[in-house]
């Protein structure tokens, strides 16, 4: 049993007391993902095709990696992650957008041998994904079990994601090699979890390691709108997208854990102590969610929402990824750049934010 708490009133915090933000890197193209690797290097994707590469603070000038891809709407250079045998097994993971000869757009995983200054191709993961202008997904991660955690949108088709046949509006498990877990949920199927709109974002909770995913509610479909979610994620269940929104409280639909009726569109998001970060777009705010396990499930203490004015004004704009660098620190995308943005002088940005005090 999961205790869910939906009616946590958010709070607004403009300024964070015992919080220090500051830019860590400037002048980025739509950066989506952010990834630190154990030597104390840094990339970051930018959509329209770019990896860069980021040395003691330091956007390089040179790209770490160029990649083709169909830079259009929400698709291009998306997702990055990192072999966690990283240099032993020396592999950057990305996920693009392409398009065929014949017009036609997919997504796909490619592997990325790191050579230092540079990467080159090594192998593609996992192809074929539909894709299109918009909701392609586009998160990966590897998991706590070493297997590789892909999301993919529902591309404005919602029926896919109800489809098992159809690797739309899921969320795919696979080993580092591309291969299928033999405890994937599915007989010779990638598919973990299925009925989801456009996952967007995937973290584990420290002690328990269960998985959290964070999900954009309808724009307009079936009159809808809004209802933008944070899951947590079992093995093989359905999430209920398009049959079912927000908390319906149907045994064969697992419901969310947070929903929010106003637009939110929560992007990347990571752990840190216990508290779920989540980067969100068009409402501009990192949102801390305090969670406190129980004995039979979690239960919502706290949802403030930081650096944000109001429900569609914050500080620094669209935020698309956060994650936990090695120094402790949270570091925030900006994605000002993205065609739905205002763009500020030095955009897109990385901001390091430190926390001295978390209650």
């Amino acid at each position: 049993m999961i205790f869910m708490f939906f009616f946590v009133e958010d709070v607004y915090l403009s300024d964070v007391p015992g919080v220090e933000v500051s830019v860590w890197v400037e002048n980025l193209e739509i950066p989506w993902s952010l990834v630190f690797l154990p030597d104390g290097r840094a990339l970051v994707s930018e959509r329209p095709g770019r990896i860069r590469i980021i040395e003691n603070g330091k956007l390089l000038p040179e790209p770490y990696m160029k990649i083709d891809v169909k830079h259009i709407g929400e698709g291009g250079l998306m997702g990055l992650a990192v072999h966690p045998n990283f240099p032993k097994e020396p592999f950057i993971y990305a996920m693009h957008t392409y398009e065929t000869k014949d017009g036609k757009i997919f997504n796909r995983v490619i592997r990325i041998r790191d050579k230092g200054k540079y990467g080159i191709f090594d192998k593609v993961i996992i192809d074929s994904i539909p894709g299109a202008k918009f909701h392609n997904g586009g998160r990966i991660k590897f998991g706590p079990d070493g297997m590789l955690y892909i999301t993919t949108g529902d591309i404005f088709r919602g029926e896919l994601a109800q489809n098992l046949k159809s690797l739309n509006g899921k969320i795919l498990r696979l080993t580092p090699d591309g291969g299928i877990p033999k405890d994937n949920p599915f007989p010779n199927s990638p598919i973990y979890s299925y009925g989801h709109r456009n996952p967007q974002g995937l973290a584990w909770y420290p002690n328990t390691k269960d998985l959290f995913s964070s999900e954009h509610g309808p724009s307009g479909e079936y009159g809808w709108s809004g209802h933008d979610e944070i899951n947590i994620i079992y093995k093989g269940r359905n999430y209920g997208w398009p049959r079912v929104i927000g908390k319906a409280g149907k045994k064969e639909y697992e419901d969310p854990f947070i929903f929010w009726k106003e637009t939110t569109p929560p992007a990347g998001m990571t752990f840190y102590k216990e508290n779920l970060f989540v980067a969100t777009l068009a409402s501009q705010a990192l949102i801390r969610i305090k969670i406190k396990k129980l004995k039979n499930g979690y239960e919502i203490l706290r949802i403030e929402r930081w650096f944000a004015f109001d429900k569609t004004r914050g500080k620094f704009g669209r935020l698309r990824d956060v994650v936990e660098g090695p120094d402790g620190n949270l570091y925030i995308l900006t994605s000002n750049r993205d065609g739905r943005g205002i763009p500020k002088p030095g955009d897109d940005k990385i901001y390091k934010i430190t926390i001295k005090k978390i209650d």
